[in-house]
């Protein structure tokens, strides 16, 4: 990998909730002014100019940190469903498959740029609170960018994305609960022993901004697969809303720069209400419990991000039902795509709001695949079936 060079094009560091625009700097916590006034938000790099008609228009040249693929993320497949479109009752639909990336996530886009914003930092170790696809990615790139890594798990973390972040060479932390891995990489970032991947504080203001920064490629991608036809709805598995705002993000770019005319509704799904209940009125900044087996869209706050990006795109949010997610995990993987549980949410939510006539049968929708399955743990009661050969 080689030297860090940040986007020319960026003037600063932009407060999505007041508006400020901060000297590029990291800002782990969000907007420092609505920080003090007890408002947590995150910033965005605020760009100067965007590609424009004359133009060519190349993903990953518009980030942060242009230059890319680094170990081959982005420009994923966007892989046309049209049976499950059929039988769905919807014109069309695809999924934006990202799967494709190298540890097989969404997740790639971001490590991407945090590594390199964290070589040109002059950090020495990059660090993660997760169990599952951020760990095993943000493992991934540091070891190609030669930087340490230290991942804040908790003991009940699957075995196989443990094996994965260990044999990238990171270090494994464990703490008893959750909350206590944010704990941990607060007072590591705050001295300056570790730079963040992650959000750490709570209530939340996302991952790091310029991690974030890396999901507006997929926005901007799916104009270039979808030209001529574009996409009128997009469902997105949502926690903190770093890919729901990533991706609303990319397309209100591509508004600006006169690259199209009208906005794809961005939907968020949910495991439980958290976002539904903040659209509804509740405090963002309120606890909102719940369980699910969809691990990595889990978590039991909301952020900023997430809200403004339904607001910026006239989108939704809708909860699903674990055991629909399961019948919707199989009936994709019988289509071609064997999805972790938690990226076979988004079908189940274009099914609930097709249903609440929030997305009508003549959209054109894609899912946003944001990781395969084969990573997850499986239990078998039964054993496989064996056949004589005499």
């Amino acid at each position: 990998m080689g030297a860090a060079q940040l986007n020319p094009h960026i003037s600063g560091m932009r407060c999505i909730r007041c508006g400020r625009l901060h000297p590029v700097a990291d800002y782990f916590e969000g907007c420092p002014h609505c920080l003090a006034a007890g408002f947590v938000a995150s910033v965005a790099p605020a760009y100067e100019r965007f590609p424009t008609r004359a133009d060519p228009l190349r993903p990953e040249e518009s980030l942060a940190y242009p230059g890319g693929p680094f170990l081959g993320e982005g420009r994923t497949p966007l892989i046309e469903l049209s049976r499950l479109a059929r039988e769905i009752g919807v014109q069309r639909l695809s999924a934006k498959y990202e799967g494709a990336n190298p540890t097989g996530s969404h997740k790639d886009r971001m490590s991407a740029l945090v590594v390199q914003r964290a070589r040109e930092a002059g950090a020495t170790t990059v660090a993660a609170a997760s169990s599952g696809n951020a760990g095993v990615s943000l493992a991934a790139y540091a070891a190609h960018a030669g930087l340490k890594c230290v991942v804040v798990t908790t003991p009940k973390m699957n075995a196989n994305w443990r094996r994965a972040v260990e044999m990238h060479g990171a270090e494994l932390v464990a703490t008893a609960t959750s909350e206590e891995r944010w704990q941990l990489v607060a007072r590591k970032a705050r001295s300056g022993e570790w730079y963040p991947a992650t959000n750490y504080l709570t209530p939340p203001v996302g991952s790091n901004p310029f991690g974030v920064d890396g999901y507006r490629a997929i926005a901007i991608e799916l104009h270039i697969q979808m030209e001529g036809d574009p996409a009128t709805d997009i469902l997105v598995p949502t926690s903190r809303g770093d890919v729901l705002w990533g991706v609303a993000k990319g397309f209100h770019d591509l508004r600006q720069a006169g690259l199209l005319t009208r906005l794809p509704k961005i939907h968020a799904v949910e495991p439980f209400p958290r976002l539904t209940r903040v659209v509804a009125g509740a405090d963002l900044r309120d606890t909102f419990r719940g369980t699910s087996a969809l691990v990595s869209v889990g978590g039991l706050t909301v952020t900023f991000q997430a809200l403004q990006a339904l607001e910026m795109t006239g989108g939704s949010a809708v909860t699903v039902e674990e055991h629909d997610v399961q019948d919707d995990q199989r009936r994709l993987a019988c289509a071609g795509l064997f999805l972790e549980l938690s990226s076979a949410a988004a079908l189940t939510g274009l099914k609930r709001l097709m249903a609440q006539k929030v997305i009508a049968s003549d959209a054109n929708a894609v899912l946003v695949a944001t990781s395969h399955g084969y990573k997850e743990e499986a239990y078998y009661e039964q054993p496989i079936n064996t056949v004589s050969v005499d």
